[in-house]
């Protein structure tokens, strides 16, 4: 059905608007019912009234008690937030219904290209000789996985839009089982839902660099449309710390690459691969703040002091810290991190794959989960948790000073059924399975 003369599709290619979630209250309102398509003029202009902003901080002796927030009327234009103004109840919108605007999720450690998802149930097998053990039972099942990873990584995507992310930086395969394929496989499943999704990947040697001969492969892929080199434990799987981080560097400024790099050693050997890739970020100043660490669980390890000094160190270097939250025995240091504004992001990282049973595709669900470990439970805390899910974008700043949305910001929206970002973070149990995803549908 068109109408308007426009259609579905070329809304979502004019407007790029990724409302990628709208959390509901069951029987309150249909994903599709808050588009009214009479609302939607052509050239991918949307209009929406009632649409609830923070606004600032409420303070009662100091400490911040409360949100402020109103009703604002917006206009979106070519996937660009074009007008925001005061409500204009009576005006002809899309009726957001008081919902609470906020920048759309982003998952920023995912393995979209392998997964059961969406396909036959499998739980986790047994596991034997650690992540070599790993190694090897990917090279026996990765080829048969690959051959229905596109539809499996469609599905994962649609999983991650229904919790509110429409943005996802995904780890991809690169190793002589899966060769070039896992990449190819998940390019066109990006390319499917690239009108309402967006990624970033990045070249994985989960197999290791040398311990299987990845190099050219990683070469190869280099050269591709990919936006990060990666990497897996250069001592436990390589064996060489220098010589992996030497090549993946190499590679990375060969290719005007990113680096992002999984770390799960937490002993000796993982503190001198934090260390070297710092000396070898500051000795090529291109890389700052295109490198990250994923997991890096050492960090969760060091004693006080040594923390505070790497945590400096990886600030100064422009390093991020990619963590997927882990609790119990080893709690990452992520208010230290933050401290030295490092920057950190989180993820799901696997989804129901021979890695994982478990997994949501909530972000916020990440969050929340920050927030109880380290009982950032205080509005102020509860608000400032918010940007792990976002990306690090925050509609007030520290002061209360309403930073997001402006006039100009790209269009990727999330609407929540919650009066602030912080009661959105702490009632995460409520609103988490609630979120749908908000195509507009004509």
């Amino acid at each position: 059905m068109k109408t308007s003369n426009i259609s579905r599709k070329d809304f979502l290619k004019n407007s790029a608007l990724a409302m990628a979630g709208l959390t509901l209250i069951p029987n309150m309102i249909m994903a599709n019912s808050i588009f009214d398509t009479a609302t939607v003029s052509a050239k991918g202009k949307l209009s929406l009234k009632n649409v609830r902003l923070e606004t600032g901080f409420e303070y009662e002796e100091g400490e911040v008690i409360s949100t402020k927030t109103d009703l604002f009327y917006i206009e979106i234009e070519n996937g660009k937030i074009s007008k925001i103004t005061p409500n204009q109840p009576n005006a002809k919108a899309v009726d957001a219904k008081g919902f609470l605007m906020l920048p759309a999720f982003k998952d920023m450690h995912i393995h979209l290209d392998k997964t059961f998802y969406g396909d036959k149930w499998q739980a986790v097998r047994k596991r034997t000789g650690g992540v070599k053990g790993m190694i090897a039972l990917e090279q026996k099942i990765l080829p048969e996985m690959l051959k229905n990873s596109t539809f499996k990584a469609e599905k994962m995507i649609e999983l991650l839009q229904s919790k509110g992310t429409s943005f996802a930086r995904s780890h991809v395969n690169i190793e002589p089982t899966s060769k070039l394929d896992s990449l190819k496989n998940l390019q066109k499943a990006l390319d499917h839902k690239k009108k309402t999704f967006g990624a970033e990947l990045v070249a994985f040697p989960q197999h290791g660099v040398f311990y299987t001969d990845s190099v050219p492969y990683l070469k190869e892929a280099a050269k591709m449309d990919i936006d990060f080199i990666g990497g897996v434990d250069p001592f436990t799987i390589d064996g060489a710390i220098e010589k992996t981080i030497d090549f993946t560097v190499q590679l990375a400024l060969d290719n005007k690459k990113g680096i992002d790099i999984h770390l799960h050693e937490s002993g000796e050997s993982g503190l001198k691969t934090v260390e070297y890739l710092i000396d070898k970020v500051n000795e090529n100043p291109s890389l700052k703040g295109k490198t990250y660490l994923s997991h890096c669980f050492v960090l969760g390890k060091l004693e006080k002091p040594k923390q505070e000094e790497i945590a400096e160190k990886l600030a100064n270097a422009k390093i991020g810290i990619v963590s997927t939250i882990p609790f119990g025995s080893l709690i990452m240091p992520i208010p230290t991190l933050y401290k030295y504004n490092v920057e950190v992001l989180t993820g799901n990282d696997s989804i129901v794959d021979h890695w994982n049973t478990f997994g949501t595709g909530s972000v916020l669900q990440k969050a929340n989960l920050m927030a109880q470990l380290y009982g950032q439970s205080t509005e102020f805390l509860l608000s400032r948790s918010l940007k792990l899910a976002t990306g690090n974008v925050l509609p007030l700043d520290n002061k209360g000073v309403q930073q997001w949305p402006k006039v100009g910001d790209n269009a990727d929206l999330s609407f929540l059924n919650a009066s602030c970002s912080a009661e959105a973070v702490s009632r995460i149990s409520n609103v988490e399975s609630l979120i749908h995803q908000g195509n507009v549908v004509f």
